[in-house]
């Protein structure tokens, strides 16, 4: 193999790059499809979703990884019991962790001494770790990478979608209430502007789920959601109920379809996910 030649693209495509980029471009190759979970609210479940995509897809016998790049609040180890963990390193190579059948996760906070640690990192910081996790992460091939943001649109995100490429898909969760929809609608803007198109939107939380009869009572409203999606001209891809069920999942550190296939929620997200499967099949472009 020449200088200029890593496999995975042309003599021309190479030429003027670092090995690094090399490294990077070479691993991405061999990730099928990426979608990027992202909100500009905090406090809208977007972990809980991205866990639950993950789940859902590795689920269906996708090899999938999930990469959680929240710097300053990495909550995916604990959603899905594993803190505490840590990745085998080699050669400068991190293996990422291990979640079940399919599913492989890597997260900052599998490298923090403790959980009491804060991060205090600037941009630049922010990016060469988020560039290491896609270039140094031996991902393998995978038919999905899920990339669980911090809110807003910042220098995570931003980050992400630029080392990702244009390839790269944005999920945009929301809630129903005005002040999330007000800055979500940012978030679709910033992805028109990097250029990434949006997979859909997620009205989370959207009613709930009663404990003891299972009725769904919209109690914090709904169609905030569907309402953005039109005014933006993007796909909804459906409505997630508050459940307590979900909540205590993630709270005993486990993914809530892994354990539930019934009900409204189990329904509304599986409804939400059958689209982004069909997208293994060239199904959905």
């Amino acid at each position: 193999m020449s200088d200029h030649e890593c496999g995975t693209c042309s003599d021309k495509d190479c030429a003027g790059q670092s090995e690094e980029e090399k490294a990077l471009q070479a691993n991405l190759a061999r990730i099928k499809n990426k979608i990027v979970v992202l909100s500009g609210k905090g406090g809208v479940g977007k972990s809980t979703v991205a866990v639950n995509l993950a789940q859902a897809l590795a689920m269906a016998g996708m090899k999938t990884g999930l990469l959680d790049v929240d710097v300053h609040g990495p909550s995916i180890p604990r959603l899905l019991s594993l803190s505490g963990k840590h990745p085998h390193i080699d050669a400068g190579r991190l293996e990422p962790i291990n979640a079940g059948p399919n599913l492989w996760v890597m997260s900052l906070g599998f490298l923090l001494p403790s959980n009491r640690e804060p991060v205090i990192w600037r941009g630049p910081v922010k990016m060469g770790m988020i560039k290491q996790f896609l270039r140094d992460v031996t991902w393998g091939d995978l038919d999905f990478l899920v990339v669980d943001c911090p809110p807003g649109t910042g220098d995570e995100p931003l980050s992400v979608l630029q080392l990702l490429g244009p390839s790269a898909k944005a999920l945009i969760v929301t809630t129903p209430q005005g002040v999330a929809v007000d800055d979500v609608r940012r978030s679709v803007t910033f992805c028109a502007e990097v250029g990434n198109p949006v997979l859909g939107i997620v009205e989370n939380m959207s009613g709930h789920v009663c404990g003891h009869c299972g009725h769904l009572d919209d109690i914090f409203g709904s169609g905030g959601g569907l309402a953005l999606a039109e005014e933006m001209g993007v796909p909804f891809l459906g409505r997630i109920p508050l459940d307590p069920e979900v909540v205590r999942s993630g709270d005993e550190g486990f993914a809530f379809l892994r354990i539930h296939q019934e009900g409204p929620t189990a329904q509304a997200l599986h409804h939400i996910i059958k689209p982004i499967l069909a997208i293994s099949t060239g199904q959905l472009a």
